[in-house]
């Protein structure tokens, strides 16, 4: 049992990490033909991991209903959205059928949409759901803002500065404020400045976190290439 819960799979990463490095400094087309065919695998067990997750998210809510635990009623939605969803898809298709040119009295052409079931439901319940969780989540991003910016060290206040002048610069407001042209443009100094700190301070500390961020990536890479890191197996050694 060792060799299939532990042996074979460091194996398998040991070789598909090098073939991958290789492939990519050996362009070739039978290179380019062995990242096609790799690629394909690719979907296929991404397929099956999509159905292990469906299964998973179903069988979770499943028990919380037959247990009734507290919240149980949101399951219910996501069972009825899902089947919803999933049925609609099936049987009308996802593709909407092509918009249908309705020509008024004044000459006028208006582009009709008919919607699937599926696209229906994407556009006119998925969509605005979306859309309400990220103004949400805009909210608590500028709470989290609010405490990490409070003027404790030098530190927080150049970033509480920073922060006003940035969103002062990118709303019209900033632009009203100073009627300053710099280098006789047609841009005010705030919406200059913001470019400019948007630009160059905080650009070069955006690359310096990439950077850092593919150190990382390399770094990991080769612990799982080298069978280090055998964290993807469950945990342990």
């Amino acid at each position: 049992m060792q060799l299939f819960k532990k042996h074979l799979p460091i194996a398998v990463a040991f070789v598909m990490g090098v073939a991958f490095f290789f492939q990519f400094y050996i362009p070739t087309r039978a290179s380019s033909t062995f990242l096609e065919k790799v690629t394909q695998w690719d979907r296929i067990i991404a397929s099956f991991a999509l159905l292990l997750g469906i299964y998973s998210l179903l069988n979770y809510h499943y028990h919380k209903m037959r247990k009734m635990v507290p919240g149980w009623g949101f399951s219910v939605i996501i069972y009825v959205a899902f089947l919803f969803m999933a049925i609609s898809g099936f049987v009308g298709g996802i593709e909407n059928p092509p918009p249908v040119p309705l020509k008024l009295a004044d000459g006028t052409v208006l582009q009709i949409m008919h919607f699937t079931w599926f696209g229906w439901m994407f556009e006119y319940l998925f969509v605005p759901m979306s859309a309400t969780m990220f103004s949400i989540l805009a909210f608590y991003i500028a709470s989290a803002a609010y405490r990490a910016f409070r003027a404790r060290t030098r530190e927080a206040t150049v970033l509480l500065v920073t922060a006003i002048i940035v969103m002062l610069g990118r709303v019209p407001l900033g632009a009203l404020m100073i009627q300053f042209h710099p280098f006789h443009g047609e841009v005010t100094f705030l919406p200059w400045f913001t470019e400019w700190i948007l630009n160059n301070p905080s650009m070069a500390a955006q690359r310096g976190i990439m950077i850092g961020i593919g150190l990382g990536m390399i770094a990991t890479s080769l612990r799982i290439i080298f069978g280090i890191e055998r964290t993807y197996m469950g945990g342990g050694d």
